[in-house]
């Protein structure tokens, strides 16, 4: 068994606290100093959990993101500043941390997790903690964990609800024995498409960080086969009992995934664009849409959002027909003329266009790529970006 490194006169004096908490004392600091982990993402969830880190003590805090600041984050992940945006995450966030701590390592990673890094990352780490938003990154992460022997600090929000629990743990169950299988594409809203309050990723993320402390130190009752629900405008909470499924590919007793897959395959994202059969001339880009309203070409533009978010920010000219509504109210969209179908970043609009195909619109329909979010960067700066 290695040696736990010293604290300083510095760190004892830093963490007093903790001390002071039979719990933990001066060997469970140690302990913490001496930790390894690995955020996944720092956004709403990577914010909370990797200041929390910090602030305590972890030793080695790692870090991996490949995006940049935005005004829109700024809600909710309260590790960068407005001076930050536009900066890559990974410089804001380190320079966040190290001015928590400066006694502590921070390691970046500034690429997307694949199935051809995740390995090489994670090894040298002795927890995970899943920061992520999306369900190939969820499922990669799991796979990868399992595979390596390491606890994954599982946390996921949308709108006023959130989920926190321990997975991959030894005699716990995983990711896939939650979710055997990824829903269909397209079928849950990211936050980015149906919101987030801004509060609770700090909620969830602050639980994360707590629950990778008592894996560290060893007390408590770590969230391992259970799954907390939090409703925050309830401010209830409910506790789900899962387990281990001996039949679980990956963690089973007989596993059958020896090794990383492609995760955008196994959750339908590369298939769905395979198998499209819209042509390229079914998606238009926000500059070649401004060419055509210049050029006078006879077109209607339907905006799928909700009447909220088109009182944001809308296009001149477009007409509001929400998602829910556009099969019931059809006859308001003319097949004789070209239709743009819009939303806030195409998800929508694409789903909107299946859904009138579906039900025998005849007329051309052609998505607008990234919605009003491109129009927005692209064409009028003026115009909000939500």
């Amino acid at each position: 068994m290695s040696t736990l490194p010293e604290l300083t006169k510095e760190e004892i004096e830093r963490y007093s606290r903790h001390l002071l908490l039979r719990e933990v004392g001066l060997d469970g600091q140690k302990k913490l100093k001496d930790a390894k982990v690995l955020v996944v993402g720092t956004g709403g969830l990577g914010s909370p959990v990797a200041m929390y880190l910090a602030a305590a003590g972890v030793g080695t805090i790692g870090l991996v993101d490949f995006d940049v600041v935005d005004r829109s984050n700024l809600q909710r992940q309260l590790i960068h500043g407005t001076r930050n945006v536009g900066e890559p995450k990974i410089q804001s966030a380190k320079t966040r941390l190290a001015d928590i701590n400066p006694d502590i390592e921070i390691q970046c990673f500034e690429t997307r997790l694949t199935s051809s890094n995740a390995f090489d990352i994670i090894k040298n780490f002795d927890i995970v903690v899943d920061g992520t938003d999306n369900f190939p990154s969820r499922y990669l992460i799991n796979d990868a964990c399992v595979l390596l022997g390491k606890p994954v600090i599982y946390g996921s929000v949308f709108r006023f609800e959130g989920q926190v629990s321990v997975l991959a743990t030894e005699n716990g169950a995983c990711y896939r024995c939650l979710y055997p299988v990824p829903p269909p594409p397209g079928l849950v809203q990211s936050c980015a498409e149906g919101g987030v309050l801004g509060v609770l990723p700090g909620i969830i993320g602050s639980m994360q960080a707590n629950e990778t402390i008592k894996i560290i130190l060893g007390i408590g009752e770590p969230l391992i086969n259970r799954v907390l629900l939090v409703d925050a405008l309830g401010m209830s909470f409910q506790e789900l009992k899962i387990h281990k499924n001996p039949d679980c590919p990956v963690c089973g007793k007989n596993p059958t995934i020896l090794q990383l897959i492609d995760y955008d395959e196994f959750c339908g994202i590369s298939a769905t664009s395979r198998n499209s059969n819209q042509t390229e001339n079914d998606e238009i880009s926000a500059l070649e849409l401004k060419k055509w309203i210049d050029q006078g070409k006879n077109l209607q533009i339907i905006d799928v959002r909700e009447p909220f978010e088109f009182e944001i920010s809308k296009l001149a000219g477009s007409k509001l027909i929400p998602l829910g509504q556009v099969v019931s109210r059809i006859s308001e969209i003319d097949p004789s003329i070209l239709t743009i179908v819009m939303c806030k970043g195409g998800t929508r609009s694409a789903k909107a266009i299946s859904a009138l195909k579906h039900a025998g619109f005849t007329g051309k329909l052609i998505n607008l790529s990234g919605g009003i979010t491109s129009w927005s960067k692209d064409i009028d700066p003026s115009l909000p970006n939500y």
